[in-house]
């Protein structure tokens, strides 16, 4: 068995030909949210993961194995229940609506720009669709949200990093400066 200890969000700082070389490793949510476990690369080799209490491994994340070799995240395709605005008589304000619901009843919770997705449970499913929201049941890769006091706060793809947006606004001041997140940024967070 190959002992794994480290993770590296998203691979960050990796070069591009070293991940394209990496192992793989397709686990589900009920795996990837544990910090300890074992699975079996692409490479047929058995991997015995030991990541700090309440470490998250999210899809596109790179696991370093004791011999230092690279393995990449991914997650594999679970049943969801995919919730989206009615396209006749609703709007996206109905998205932020089912997302308090949800929140409410602590429910884990994948948000993505034109929908949530949830695990299956068919009186959440009933109490969306009372609420005139598109309920499906597909096949997706699930990355909930990781909660507001976990590392790094988010689901997918927001690991600590900045965002800079230059905004134009009314009164013509173009030049403003940008509007950024991160260390330092006078927000609170």
């Amino acid at each position: 068995m190959l002992t794994v200890n480290k993770l590296i969000p998203q691979g960050q700082g990796l070069a591009p030909t070293l991940l394209k070389r990496a192992a793989a490793v397709v686990l589900d949510w009920d795996t990837r949210q544990k910090s300890r476990f074992d699975a079996e690369d692409s490479q047929g080799r058995t991997l015995g993961v030991f990541l700090s209490r309440g470490a998250l491994v999210r899809g596109g994340d790179v696991l370093v194995a004791e011999d230092g070799s690279l393995i990449k995240v991914v997650a594999t395709p679970q049943p969801v229940l995919v919730i989206r605005p009615c396209g006749e008589h609703g709007s996206p304000l109905d998205l932020m609506r089912a997302a308090y619901h949800l929140g409410n009843r602590h429910v884990q919770l994948d948000l993505r720009s034109d929908r949530l997705q949830i695990e299956p449970d068919h009186v959440l499913a009933d109490m969306l669709r009372n609420m005139h929201l598109i309920v499906t049941e597909e096949l997706a890769p699930f990355e909930p949200e990781g909660g507001a006091y976990a590392a790094g706060g988010h689901g997918h793809e927001h690991h600590d990093h900045a965002h800079a947006h230059a905004h134009a606004h009314a009164h013509g001041d173009e030049d403003h400066a940008p509007h950024v997140h991160g260390p330092g940024c006078n927000h609170d967070h």
